[in-house]
């Protein structure tokens, strides 16, 4: 859907949590979007192939794969589509990640209709929300560490766990945890 002022207005919505899924595609299209849905990976991708949306929100852990690989198939396709990225696993290297395939926000899960929308339509020149001003506890730091490693290794967990110099085992345990406060 092409508006007056000559937007594309279509949005790809890629969730395998299919009640979220259509409570957040019903409250997009109530706010003007012509809405697809997508459960996986694949599905997904295949939707950017058929016709390439000018948005997307693509939550990062789907069933059969990682969500980025949706960002960088739309951003091949239309490199000036706006991508949100949803996880409930948040972390600073998946969100470099996500912003150097071209994301333009990386936000935690449950994000409601109102942060979605103002994360798809904000300019980027717009101020963000102040920093938190507790710092992240040594825990974090260390959780943080892996994951930054873990991205920079392709998501490889036998290369990840050499480097950090870990049992294989032991870091799968760690990645499939959250995130520690």
């Amino acid at each position: 859907m092409i508006m007056a002022d000559g937007t594309n207005k279509t949005l790809l919505l890629v969730d395998d949590d299919k009640p979220f899924l259509t409570r957040l595609g019903r409250a997009l299209e109530a706010r003007g979007f012509d809405v697809r849905l997508a459960e996986t990976v694949g599905e997904g991708i295949a939707e950017v192939r058929k016709s390439p949306p000018g948005f997307a929100v693509v939550d990062l852990r789907l069933g059969d794969g990682n969500g980025l690989d949706v960002v960088q198939a739309l951003h091949a396709a239309k490199p000036d589509a706006r991508v949100v990225v949803l996880t409930g696993y948040g972390n600073i290297a998946t969100a470099v990640t996500a912003v150097k395939l071209g994301a333009i926000d990386y936000l935690a899960k449950p994000a409601d209709a109102d942060a979605v929308y103002g994360a798809l339509m904000s300019e980027s020149g717009e101020t963000r929300n102040a920093l938190p001003e507790n710092p992240m506890s040594a825990d974090r730091v260390r959780w943080e560490h892996i994951q930054r490693v873990f991205e920079l290794c392709n998501r490889n967990v036998s290369e990840t766990a050499r480097r950090l110099n870990m049992h294989r085992r032991t870091l799968q345990r760690i990645l499939a945890k959250r995130a520690p406060k």
